[in-house]
């Protein structure tokens, strides 16, 4: 993650020291709208995606679980079997959760907060949490792994997860309207 921080850092000030070269020139401002500086951007974020998966599937890997990646990147893992309904779209879903960042760092937890309650799909919450929610049974415990697109992305929650981090829900879903 640094290396594409240090790459966006060095494309900016390189973007700067061309724009402003000589001091009769006039300065040129960056035209964030330009093909160009857009191609340098998803490039870098591309690369900084890779990165981030990788080091998802090394934790993945470390610890032997066998999760399963959807289209968007999310991984799951059932680790406990319910019996009830399935949890789908606009229902109400009451859950048993803790949010932890890859390092095991806590940043969230039922234990403190209580249950959480949100309708999926339609709520604010994390959209990994809305997606992977819909995996589970009433009574089912999973593991969810959020890429940081899927969880607060590039600014984070402005409180306990930082920018870009990828976060880990354990779930317990305990009920469904």
């Amino acid at each position: 993650m640094n290396n594409i921080l240090k790459y966006i850092f060095a494309l900016c000030i390189m973007i700067t020291f061309t724009s402003c070269e000589g001091n009769k020139k006039q300065v040129k401002p960056i035209n964030i709208q330009s093909a160009e500086f857009k191609e340098k951007l998803m490039d870098a974020n591309k690369i900084y995606m890779k990165q981030e998966d990788d080091e998802i599937n090394q934790y993945i890997a470390h610890r032997h679980w066998q999760m399963t990646t959807t289209g968007t990147g999310l991984r799951y893992m059932i680790t406990k079997k319910g019996t009830g309904a399935q949890a789908m779209s606009q229902q109400r879903a009451k859950v048993n959760y803790k949010i932890s960042l890859l390092d095991g760092t806590i940043c969230y937890s039922s234990d403190t907060t209580g249950a959480k309650e949100f309708t999926i799909e339609q709520d604010d919450v994390d959209s990994g949490l809305h997606e992977g929610i819909q995996y589970m049974h009433i009574g089912d415990k999973a593991i969810l792994i959020l890429p940081s697109h899927l969880a607060h992305g590039l600014v984070g929650d402005q409180s306990r997860i930082p920018p870009r981090a990828s976060v880990m829900y354990e779930l317990e879903l305990l009920s469904l309207r």
